[in-house]
């Protein structure tokens, strides 16, 4: 990218400033709307400022705007992304809440209970679009599982000594290519089932439970621990459909670990394929 010139460059800040007049932020500290032309390239641009101390300071995203650089906010790690190599692009539009949704159209819920889509319904996806549930039938009935999911797991050990977790956003997200029409789900009622599950294994080993106490480390943290979230820095191990023992060889592998988890429903064309289920184990 070739380098662009400002008349601001000195003292800018990442802030989002939405206040307009004078305004005391802190004793001795005052912001007023900047009087000031901004030019970039030599071409004068629009562009909100506040004096503040003798400088200049905008909007991060204003500057990424002006100057066409990536910028974007990370809610996972609660950072702020600037990809110099990468254009700038506005964001994206929220997707509409349950209450702003057309009529007949299904929102997915922020619950851990069971919830299965049926053929004809229209979901609400994470960009605002539609996506028709056109087939069903291989839902628990597949080439490799012939029969329904059994409920969750029961607790075989205290679960309560494992530490409190949030539920994670339900996910919705759509892929449309030449190759198709993807749609995947964050399924959170089979992520409770791999949650449980590792939970009872954790609390059977003795490598990691002492009679069902779990064991910790001096800060005490278990030595088995389960996340209900994927570190996207890493490939996590992926296997469909579910059987009860699926994930006992590879906790017994290494049981002194942090497990990650999701679970996925994939839908092509509008036809369920199958629930992914993915850990990640460090």
């Amino acid at each position: 990218m070739k380098k662009q010139t400002t008349s601001f460059l000195a003292g800018f800040t990442a802030a989002t400033l939405l206040f307009g007049g004078g305004v005391a932020l802190a004793a001795g500290i005052t912001a007023e709307p900047s009087r000031q032309s901004i030019y970039v390239d030599g071409k004068q641009v629009d562009m909100e400022a506040y004096a503040i101390g003798g400088h200049n300071y905008v909007q991060l995203r204003d500057v990424g705007r002006a100057v066409n650089f990536g910028v974007s906010y990370d809610k996972t790690t609660d950072s702020v992304q600037i990809v110099s190599s990468a254009p700038y692009t506005e964001e994206a539009a929220p997707a509409p809440t349950p209450s702003q949704a057309p009529e007949g159209v299904v929102v997915i819920p922020q619950s851990d209970e069971r919830f299965i889509l049926q053929e004809g319904n229209k979901v609400l996806c994470d960009d605002g679009s539609i996506y028709e549930i056109k087939d069903m039938s291989r839902f628990d009935n597949s080439l490799f599982r012939l029969e329904p999911l059994p409920p969750l797991p029961e607790p075989t050990c205290d679960w309560s000594q494992f530490p409190a977790q949030e539920l994670p956003k339900v996910e919705v997200r759509r892929y449309t290519d030449d190759k198709g029409d993807d749609l995947f789900i964050l399924n959170l009622y089979e992520m409770r089932r791999m949650q449980y599950t590792l939970y009872n294994l954790i609390g059977s080993n003795p490598e990691t439970s002492d009679n069902g106490v779990l064991k910790r480390q001096v800060d005490g943290t278990p030595y088995g621990r389960v996340l209900l979230t994927l570190d996207d820095t890493w490939t996590a191990d992926s296997f469909w459909p579910w059987q009860d023992d699926s994930l006992d060889a590879l906790f017994n592998s290494r049981p002194v670990s942090e497990f990650r988890i999701q679970a996925w429903d994939r839908y092509t064309n509008g036809i369920y394929q199958y629930t992914e289920y993915m850990i990640q184990s460090f």
